[in-house]
């Protein structure tokens, strides 16, 4: 049975085609950051929400053999990113300012590994904070792997 919830992102607004299109590149495009490290991927943006995948590779192993909690907790603050930055102007700032994970299950090598499927919306939006929520899930089991509660600080534009 999946915990994966199918529907979700129809509770959430479409975005217009040029900002759409700004937000499915996010990480995969220009200078080499962190998201492309990770070699993170855009699925669907929308209006306060988005899905991100997380490809399994055995260079996001730890030693015990399972992803390590370090790549899925970064998968879970990414996948916020496009879902906050959508609705801000461009060249606003926003930035994570505290982030709680739990991990619930893990994602084992061999014929268990699989993507991970993350997705993260925008709980309540206030003029300098924005409440956020992520939850990672087996791309092919559909189990919940993880969850997380995040808060991003927004400021004005650096001059």
């Amino acid at each position: 049975m999946s915990d994966f919830d199918p529907g979700r992102a129809e509770r959430f607004a479409l975005l217009d085609s040029e900002t759409n299109a700004r937000w499915e590149g996010f990480g995969a495009s220009g200078e080499t950051t962190f998201p492309m490290l990770l070699g993170v991927r855009v699925e669907e943006v929308r209006a306060d929400y988005c899905r991100m995948r997380l490809p399994f590779r055995t260079e996001l192993l730890q030693a015990a053999g399972l992803l390590h909690g370090g790549a899925m907790a970064s998968l879970l603050d990414h996948v916020v990113v496009p879902a906050v930055g959508a609705q801000l102007a461009q060249g606003v700032n926003y930035s994570t300012v505290d982030m709680h994970v739990q991990f619930l299950r893990g994602v084992v090598a061999g014929e268990g590994a699989e993507d991970v499927v993350a997705e993260g919306w925008v709980v309540r939006r206030g003029r300098r904070t924005v409440f956020c929520e992520a939850e990672a899930f087996g791309g092919t089991t559909g189990k919940l792997l993880a969850k997380s509660v995040l808060t991003y600080a927004v400021s004005a534009p650096a001059s």
